[in-house]
């Protein structure tokens, strides 16, 4: 990418932006019924609870939970899908953040599943609980943006990346490393409301596609 398209959005990267931003705007502005129908159609939800669609998979990585939560993704997507669309080129890129986000949602499908199975066949579980895991609900576009984390530490391994807390620089490769270990402690921790199965999901069907078009010769790194 030269110095002038350094800061470019290019098309895939800035549709998905639109799309993300139009649907957090719809949330927060129309009637309350309204928002809370979309959640209902477009929310992930663990099929025990009897609200599971066949299209969630994909519909609930447009759908966000707060300010917070859609800019800290909105702003990674910027940040590392604008480099990963050149040099995947855009068909190729949205086929990879469509797959990382749906491969997320499945991810954490399972983990919802093993996370119930658990709970329910314990004697002493209250039925609230049972029913809480039975409701269990994901969203968010973090599944597909960490299999962008992934792909930029893939592709680009010695880029420098600089941490806001602490404001160090750290080369990608080391960057995901650490960012995929903190979630898989924080997931077998668990708690926090945070689907971090999910985000590890992201990054293993990212890496599995990246090493399918890598052997087949679509891509190299």
């Amino acid at each position: 990418m030269s110095a002038n398209g350094a800061f470019r959005t290019p098309p895939v990267v800035a549709n998905l932006l639109m799309i993300n931003i139009l649907v957090f705007v719809a949330e927060m502005l129309l009637p309350s019924n309204v928002g809370n129908a979309m959640l209902e159609f477009g929310a992930l939800q663990f099929w025990a609870g009897g609200g599971f669609r066949i299209w969630q998979p994909l519909t609930y990585m447009f759908l966000h939970g707060g300010f917070s939560h859609i800019f800290f993704n909105m702003f990674a997507l910027w940040m590392f899908g604008r480099v990963l669309e050149y040099d995947l080129g855009s068909r190729r890129f949205l086929t990879y953040y469509i797959v990382c986000g749906v491969g997320a949602g499945l991810i954490q499908l399972g983990v919802n599943w093993l996370e119930f199975s658990v709970v329910a066949a314990d004697p002493a579980a209250a039925p609230l609980t049972v029913m809480r895991y039975a409701h269990a609900s994901t969203i968010g576009a973090s599944g597909a943006v960490f299999g962008l984390l992934l792909a930029f530490g893939m592709l680009h391994p010695n880029n420098m990346i600089m941490l806001m807390f602490p404001p160090v620089a750290l080369k990608a490769k080391w960057f995901v490393v650490i960012y995929g270990v903190i979630e898989l402690l924080a997931g077998i921790k668990g708690g926090g409301g945070v689907a971090h199965f999910a985000h590890l999901g992201g990054m293993l069907f990212g890496w599995l596609l990246l090493r399918y078009w890598k052997r087949s010769g679509k891509i190299y790194y």
